[in-house]
C-alpha cells in the first residue's frame, strides 16, 4: 500500500457533484416533467424547447461530470496497477470503461443541449435526439461506468486502499451498471441505470476522497 495521496483523486467526488447539481437544477427550474424514454414529440419539446435555461444547466452538469470521470479514470488506473497479479488486465478495464463512460456522458450532454434548439421542432428530429441521448447517457454510460466503479471496487479491495465495505459497494454497483443493457430486452430492468449510476456516483466520491486523503 502507497502512503501517496493522490489529490486528483478528488475528481471521482467532482463527478457525482456536477452531476446531481446539473440534474436537480434542472428538473427543479422547470415546469413540465422530464420526458421518459420513448416520449411523444410534444412532451419532449414542452421540456426542452420550453425550458432551455434549466434543460442547458442538465446539460452542463453531464458536460464537467465527464470531464471530472476522464480524469478519476486515471485515478482508478493507477490504482488498479498496483493491485498486484492481474493487475494489466484491471487497469485496462478501468481505462476502457473510464473512456466510454467519459465520452458518452459527454454525448448524452452535447444532444440534451441540442434538443434545446430549432433543430428539436421537426418531430422525427426531436424523438431521435432524445432517444440517442437516453442510450448514450443511460444505457452506454451505464456499461462504461459499471465498468470503471468495478474496477474500483475490485482494486480498492486487492490493494486494501479501501475499506473491504466501500470496496464490495462498488463492485456491486459495477455489476449494476453492467446490466443496464437489459433495458433494451426489458423495460423493468431500466432500474439498473439509475441503481448503478446514483450508487457509483456515491463510492466513487467516497473513494476518491479517501485516495486524496491517503
Amino acid at each position: 500500500m502507497t502512503n501517496h495521496p493522490d489529490r486528483a483523486a478528488r475528481s471521482g467526488v467532482l463527478a457525482g457533484a456536477s452531476f446531481v447539481a446539473g440534474m436537480a437544477a434542472g428538473v427543479g427550474r422547470a415546469d413540465a416533467p422530464y420526458p421518459r424514454p420513448g416520449s411523444d414529440p410534444d412532451t419532449i419539446r414542452k421540456f426542452f424547447r420550453g425550458n432551455p435555461g434549466p434543460a442547458r444547466t442538465s446539460a452542463a452538469g453531464q458536460l464537467v461530470s465527464a470531464a471530472a470521470l476522464a480524469r478519476f479514470t486515471a485515478s482508478v488506473a493507477a490504482l488498479a496497477g498496483r493491485s498486484g497479479r492481474g493487475s494489466g488486465g484491471l487497469r485496462a478495464a478501468a481505462v476502457a470503461g473510464g473512456a466510454l463512460a467519459a465520452a458518452s456522458l459527454a454525448t448524452s450532454g452535447a444532444l440534451t443541449a441540442g434538443l434545446t434548439g430549432e433543430r428539436a421542432e421537426r418531430d422525427e428530429t426531436a424523438v431521435a435526439l432524445h432517444r440517442r441521448a437516453f442510450l448514450a447517457g443511460g444505457v452506454a454510460h451505464g456499461v462504461g461506468f459499471g465498468l470503471l466503479v468495478g474496477a474500483l471496487g475490485l482494486a480498492g479491495l486487492r490493494t486494501g486502499e479501501l475499506p473491504r465495505p466501500l470496496a464490495l459497494a462498488g463492485i456491486a454497483s459495477g455489476a449494476a451498471g453492467l446490466l443496464s443493457p437489459l433495458y433494451l430486452l426489458a423495460k423493468p430492468a431500466a432500474w439498473f441505470i439509475p441503481a448503478g449510476r446514483f450508487s457509483g456516483l456515491l463510492v466513487s466520491g467516497i473513494a476518491g476522497d479517501r485516495l486524496a486523503r491517503r
